[in-house]
């Protein structure tokens, strides 16, 4: 998004900014005057004080006379001089200090001889600091901290503390070159649906106020990363043609407790001054995190103030001034009861992840900009593309561009795609990666297992392609699937079918070899959480029956690291009658796989046999050597040895 910030009207500010404003007050004060005249007065008193203390400077040659006679009484032999005390006359106390340079590039050995043999007391001195640098380190540079401290915290007292309580707020103000309004957002047809209302309201706000109605104070964008949240936001503004204020969660805290209260206060004052208007707070679980609980044992003092002084602001302001707040998040279930409740952020818009017409429209909103080919289907583009959301498939488009730049075509083709897709998909390839033929022949078995078992059952999705080229993520081999339609909903059948494929890699290895490797490592982590999921979750067990084992978090768009998002509500028999129930469903599936393998061993061998020699096969390459029903394709399903 290109487009200039500007600074609100009713809040002018200077050329420069700050810290110019800083020094055209310092020219303005008497400051400037009083370290003049401090300056003036310490080089005065130095110079009166230095005058009448100045040694008096002899010859070198005199110098040496003078240690020749016994005059000498001590010197200090210093970097670039010597000081020495003189005696007046021969036999009198009285001495006078005197001082002669040092001979450049002499050697001092016969001088320092010369001052033991006359009992000259002598020692050396190196200068730290001489003339001006003396002067400035000790009494200018003290004065003018001292001035200038107190010039500071004097004008803090009067104006605040500088620009900390200002807000950082980025204005953009709608017109023809930035205007973002809903055709440039693709894919979230429902929330655009939603919005309309809002835009409706900044339009023509007397049509509610009529009525008596009002427009809810806050919107909530809620979804996972990437879906498009501030873009849309920003479409809001845009099809209102009013102005759009844009800032961060984060960008309210501070190191200094009530900095971000103030920056609240000064954002819905600058959003009074341009109603109407739309502000757009991004990443709000920044400040709106929920107090008490187990979050009350690490309290954070400066955002519990700034979420309390925007509580208030959402309170303060009356609908009608035509100031819309709009808020995104990917982490509703962490924010505070009192941020989302009815008068606050009352409203909340889910900006899911697209579905397949969703996916194509973005698709072309993206492609616009680049140059396809003829024979490009953005469709099947689309359907290899399943939970991608906007920015995903925007990285897409232009990996694609980037892959038709690497072979020198001025096109980009649908090769240049399915490239794309792989890298992100699956990793780089990796041609330095070979492997020897034994174990190029048992990667290739496993694939063929996958694709064979897919093949076979009734409601598996079709397969797309079986590689054996090694990738980057650590897969050495990958079998492609993809549905027929966008499915929404999925029956125990379709359920255990795809956990059949998952575990026929291994069946094919067992068949085969009559050995099994580590390659069947990722296809039983999600054939084991499949089948967790048909007993906790979907209640396909007969033994277990109709009831769902564990509470889950609820809304959750970020995954846990921690584990904590879900709460174990089950005894330890019923944790033991899970375990037994999950394997029962993989080894029933496990060897459902086995038989398929053993009944259609030729054709696994000729699959095998083929990827083996030239490291993938498409679609039709499979149907050429198994002569199958043809089937249509669709999303994406992933069967890799890791």
């Amino acid at each position: 998004m290109a487009s200039a910030s500007q600074q609100p009207k009713g809040t002018p500010q200077r050329p420069g900014g700050p810290f110019l404003d800083v020094f055209r007050d310092l020219f303005r004060s008497r400051f400037l005057l009083w370290l003049v005249l401090a300056f003036g007065g310490v080089l005065i008193a130095q110079q009166f004080t230095l005058r009448g203390l100045e040694p008096r400077r002899v010859a070198y040659s005199e110098f040496l006379g003078y240690i020749k006679e016994g005059r000498v009484k001590q010197a200090e032999i210093r970097s670039n001089e010597i000081a020495f005390e003189l005696q007046r006359e021969q036999g009198k106390p009285e001495t006078e200090k005197a001082v002669t340079t040092r001979l450049p590039n002499i050697d001092d050995l016969q001088l320092i001889k010369e001052l033991q043999e006359g009992h000259v007391v002598f020692s050396g001195k190196v200068d730290t600091s001489s003339g001006w640098i003396g002067l400035l380190l000790g009494w200018v540079i003290p004065i003018a901290l001292f001035f200038g401290l107190s010039f500071f915290l004097r004008r803090a007292a009067t104006r605040g503390p500088l620009t900390f309580g200002k807000s950082r707020v980025k204005l953009y103000d709608q017109n023809a070159t930035n205007r973002v309004t809903f055709d440039d957002v693709a894919g979230v047809n429902e929330a655009k649906d939603e919005l309309r209302e809002v835009v409706d309201f900044l339009k023509n706000p007397a049509k509610y106020q009529a009525i008596g109605a009002r427009i809810p104070k806050g919107v909530l964008l809620v979804g996972p990363p990437g879906a498009g949240k501030t873009l849309l936001a920003r479409a809001v503004a845009g099809e209102a043609v009013v102005p759009f204020f844009s800032i961060s969660g984060s960008e309210f805290i501070e190191m200094f407790v009530g900095v971000g209260a103030a920056r609240i206060r000064d954002l819905f004052e600058q959003a009074k001054q341009r109603a109407p208007c739309l502000v757009f707070i991004d990443e709000l679980d920044a400040i709106g995190r929920q107090r008490g609980g187990v979050a009350a044992l690490a309290t954070h003092d400066e955002r519990e103030q700034t979420l309390n002084q925007l509580l208030v602001e959402m309170d303060g302001f009356d609908g009608g001034e035509g100031v819309v707040l709009m808020a995104a998040t990917n982490r509703p279930e962490v924010l505070d009861r009192a941020l989302v409740r009815a008068g606050r952020f009352d409203r909340q818009v889910l900006v899911d992840r697209p579905d397949l017409q969703g996916r194509f429209e973005i698709l072309k909103v993206h492609s616009k900009k680049v140059k396809l080919g003829p024979a490009v289907d953005l469709m099947v583009v689309a359907r290899r593309t399943p939970g991608m959301v906007g920015a995903d498939l925007a990285n897409l488009v232009n990996e694609a561009a980037l892959a038709g730049a690497r072979r020198g075509s001025l096109i980009v083709e649908q090769r240049d795609f399915e490239e794309a897709i792989d890298r992100i998909q699956l990793g780089l390839k990796r041609p330095s990666h070979a492997m020897n033929e034994e174990e190029k022949r048992r990667v290739a078995v496993h694939e063929s297992g996958h694709a064979l078992v897919a093949l076979s059952v009734p409601h598996a999705d079709p397969v797309h392609r079986v590689s054996i080229i090694p990738r980057s993520i650590g897969a050495l081999g990958v079998t492609l699937q993809l549905p027929t339609e966008e499915h929404y909903l999925m029956t125990a059948e379709q359920i255990l079918d795809r956990i059949c494929v998952m575990l026929g890699g291994r069946a094919a290895e067992e068949t085969v070899f009559s050995s099994v490797s580590t390659g069947a490592q990722d296809d039983l982590e999600r054939a084991t959480e499949l089948a967790r999921q048909m007993v906790c979750r979907f209640g396909m067990s007969e033994r277990l029956g109709l009831q769902t084992l564990g509470r889950s978090a609820g809304l959750r768009f970020l995954d846990d690291p921690f584990g904590t998002g879900e709460e174990r509500n089950f005894s330890e028999d019923t944790a033991k009658a899970i375990d037994t129930e999950v394997r029962r469903i993989i080894e029933s599936q496990h060897e459902r796989a086995r038989q398929v393998v053993d009944d259609r061993r030729g054709a696994l061998e000729q699959i095998a046999k083929r990827l083996f020699e030239v490291e993938t096969l498409e679609r039709e390459d499979l149907n050429s050597i198994l002569n199958p029903a043809p089937r249509a394709s669709e999303g994406s399903t992933v069967s890799r040895v890791a």
